[in-house]
């Protein structure tokens, strides 16, 4: 019994200093490299034009595909990132964490915020990191995108606290 007692408390220990420290393991550097990754990324997007929505929706009406190559570039890019660091190093640089696969599963909600998403692309001719770099290139009135999706996110953080809790919700636990 005592033996169980100190591995509780040992693991409440190690979980409150890990609060008291951040909540994780991560470099001092973490916060920098992402607000340096956000400027490079805006930037790019300023650069090849893709932050302004006539391009987006020229894209999307199948008049000019730009924005094929932005995008798929950017998937050779990151694929090529996962791949080397997820064979030469055992853990994030930034967080310490170790690279695991987060699978979820297809179901309601991703087809609802895709299909919700999609409608937005379509209807304003920007997404959401793109309308941020939009901001920064002059296009004030992108804003009233933008705050229309701070109520998106806020009407669906508001929806799915008060639902009860679905099936598609709750996670089963794995069969051995």
């Amino acid at each position: 019994m005592s033996g169980e007692t100190n591995r509780r408390e040992a693991s409440q220990h190690t979980v409150g200093e890990k609060q008291h420290a951040g909540g994780s393991s991560r470099s001092p550097l973490f916060v920098p490299v992402i607000y340096v990754g956000g400027l490079i990324f805006g930037l790019g997007l300023a650069i090849s034009g893709m932050a302004r929505p006539e391009v987006v929706l020229d894209f999307l009406q199948f008049e000019d595909f730009g924005l094929l190559f932005v995008m798929g570039g950017a998937a050779v890019v990151t694929g090529l990132t996962f791949a080397v660091a997820t064979r030469y190093l055992d853990r994030a640089p930034l967080t310490a964490s170790a690279y695991t696969r987060r699978v979820k599963e297809f179901d309601r909600n991703v087809v609802i915020g895709g299909t919700i998403f999609g409608v937005g692309w379509g209807v304003s001719g920007i997404c959401p990191g793109a309308a941020y770099a939009s901001v920064g290139i002059g296009n004030y009135p992108i804003l009233w995108a933008v705050v229309g999706m701070f109520l998106g996110a806020y009407a669906q953080g508001y929806w799915r606290a008060r639902r009860p809790d679905t099936p598609d919700d709750v996670a089963e636990p794995a069969s051995s």
